[in-house]
Parts: structure tokens; sequence; C-alpha cells
């Protein structure tokens, strides 16, 4: 089946639409990051970079860890961009850019996300690193595609919905898990997570400013749940879309946090960037054991 073009834009240079990265620029794993600024501190600990592309918000670069070549990404905030970086770099992997035509042999990508996150439960202390086992999507990113109830899990979704009574005219959430692979690999240097992945920052997380809250009691009805031993514990912006759209696409994926603040508690660290270091050689070291 042929993908017209406008389904796919292609740029002059060969570069898909958004992200600027052509085909053979692609890694098969690839770190993303929330701020472009990332980008070139993650690429501190790489070697043989490649080149450096920046459209937007989607600054990347492609270098070697430990002999592993890897793909580093800046995404922006929100799951609406990783809707754009996933759709992308699928098409960069799995689209051959000249015949327009889905390639008969697909390539999996080892895709995580390394942010920052604020921890709702007390005895997750600052500077902790979070791995999100399940992500909770409340943009309804996923609910937009066909099929995802196939990926989803809709018992713990009913029961969400109603400890924290989820308001009927918001978005329905969506629970989905990362990549077994990956769980697996960062099992021993993290904290075990199910994660909000808010559609905001302020009301979206429970913060208010001059507006109050359309669910007055979120963050203690959030920080309440339990579902067979999982509980609620901490809040990003982007890792739902990525474990959902990885999971339709067939690449492993997943977030791992830092926690720079703990909302329970009211604390938070501002000098968290050193702490964010050692989670990227972290990081790079374990996918490139992969």
């Amino acid at each position: 089946m042929r993908i017209a073009e406008s389904e796919l834009i292609i740029n002059g240079d060969g570069s898909v639409f958004h992200l600027h990265l052509r085909p053979e620029q692609l890694a098969d794993n690839v770190i993303l990051v929330g701020d472009p600024g990332r980008v070139d501190m993650v690429a501190e600990f790489l070697t043989d970079i490649e080149f450096r592309n920046a459209s937007r918000e989607f600054v990347s670069t492609t270098g070697r860890y430990n002999g592993k070549r890897f793909t580093i990404l800046s995404t922006g905030i929100g799951c609406d961009n990783i809707d754009i970086v996933m759709n992308e770099l699928d098409a960069l992997a799995n689209i051959d850019f000249t015949t327009r035509e889905p390639k008969a042999q697909k390539r999996s990508l080892n895709i995580l996300r390394i942010g920052t996150c604020g921890a709702i439960q007390k005895d997750i202390p600052l500077g902790s690193f979070v791995f999100s086992h399940v992500s909770v999507g409340c943009d309804g990113l996923l609910n937009w595609y066909a099929d995802r109830d196939k990926i989803a899990m809709p018992g713990i979704e009913e029961a969400f919905k109603e400890h924290v009574h989820w308001a009927k005219h918001l978005p329905d959430p969506y629970f989905v898990e990362a990549s077994r692979k990956l769980i697996d690999k960062f099992a021993d240097c993290t904290v075990k997570g199910m994660t909000i992945s808010a559609s905001g920052f302020y009301g979206p997380q429970g913060r208010v400013l001059r507006i109050p809250l359309a669910m007055q009691n979120m963050l203690d009805d959030f920080e309440s749940f339990e579902y067979e031993g999982r509980r609620i514990t901490n809040f990003e912006m982007e890792g739902s879309a990525v474990a959902g759209l990885a999971q339709h696409l067939g690449h492993n994926a997943g977030t791992v946090c830092c926690v720079i603040a703990n909302r329970h508690i009211g604390s938070s660290n501002p000098d968290y960037k050193p702490q964010v270091r050692q989670l990227v050689q972290l990081s790079l070291q374990k996918l490139s054991e992969l």
C-alpha cells in the first residue's frame, strides 16, 4: 500500500517532515529527552558523533556509546509531540521513503525517554529514579487509534476512574505497560512506577494558582489508589504516549525519570542536574548491554 504524500510528508533532502532525520541517520537505540538543550548534554557521553540536526523543538544527534549506536532526540513537552515523534521514528525505521510503502521486514527500536518527575508518595525521596512499569495517559491520545483495548489495561482503568471520581467530560484515561525487555533491564536500579502522564503542568497535575480543579481531591485520590499491589507513584507528561504507540508499532519503549519534587511533602530540588547526568549515563550503559 503506497502512502500518500499528504499522509507522510518527506522533505526535499529526504528527511521526515518534523524531525528532519533521514532513515540512515536513525540508530536502533533511541534516547528521548524533553528539553532540546539536554541533547548536547547526553551527547557528551557519546563518541563518533555523526551529525546534529535542529528543527523547532526537535534536536537530534547520533553517535556511539560502548560501541553501540545511539540517536538522541528532544521532543519538547507533551503527548501531542510524542504522537509526532513516535510515528516519524517508526516511519524512518519501517517505511521505504522511495516507494512510500511499509517494509516487509520490520525493524524494532529500543526507545527510552529520560526525564524528570514529581513523586506523589511520601516514601519516594528526591533524587530517586522511577521506571514507569505502567503509564497512565490522561491526554486521550491513544483513544484516537484503533484497537486501543488490545494494548491497554481495562480492569485497572475502570477501577481508577471509580476511585478518583473521574470527571465525565475528561478523556478516558488509558493504562499501558512499558516493554518487558526494558523493565527487566532497569529493575535493579529504579523504583517500580505507575506513572500519571498528565496533559498539562498545572491543573492536570493538581496545581492550583487562580483556577480551581474539576476534581478537587485529585492528588489525595491519586495517592490513595491501589490496584493489585500497584499504586500511583509520580507525575510526568509524555510516557504514556511513548509506551502506547510503541506497543502498537512493535518497538521496545519505556520511561525513566529522576524525582525532582515530592508533591506529598511539598519539597523540591532545583539543583537536580547532577542526578539527571547520573541517570543519563546509567541509561546509556543499560541500553548498550541489550
